[in-house]
């Protein structure tokens, strides 16, 4: 699978692991930064990064990192048409993209560690939205009319 991966300063020694693991195990990955561990650079930059690049369909999925997974998340989601998650757990890798389409994983780079990383996205490449049933596909809806309803007429 082909996907983008970002993180800030605070993610960054686990998004080298994580980007060195799935370029191993033969997925595409697109590293849009950060390139080195630099304290003064911004978590939302590198969360509207993926965004944009999953937006312009550069890759169906992301990555973010950050220290505790809570400002990436929060900033991609801002970002119509994303879907990011934190995942700290193999269920929620799954479970996020079988019922809710999450199209971004969020990782904690100070609350798991490498092994934990590694099986969280290799959860979240193998999972599958659950189209076929229709309370994902009504419950899905719902969200993308919400987030109609708030877009203020930017893409």
């Amino acid at each position: 699978m082909k996907l983008v991966i970002a993180s800030d300063h605070a993610g960054f020694p686990l998004k080298e692991e994580v980007r060195a693991y799935l370029s191993k195990a033969g997925h595409e990955i697109v590293d849009l930064g950060a390139f080195t561990c630099d304290p003064q650079d911004d978590y939302p930059d590198f969360a509207e990064r993926v965004g944009e690049a999953i937006k312009r369909g550069e890759a169906p999925r992301g990555i973010l990192i950050c220290g505790s997974g809570v400002g990436v998340c929060v900033a991609a989601n801002k970002i119509p048409g994303i879907r990011a998650g934190m995942c700290h757990d193999t269920y929620s890798a799954h479970q996020g993209v079988e019922h809710d389409d999450m199209n971004v994983i969020v990782l904690g780079a100070r609350i798991i560690g490498t092994s934990l990383a590694y099986e969280l996205v290799d959860t979240f490449i193998r999972a599958k939205f659950s189209v076929s049933e229709e309370r994902f596909r009504r419950r899905f809806n719902k969200v993308l009319a919400i987030e109609a309803k708030y877009q203020r007429g930017s893409s």
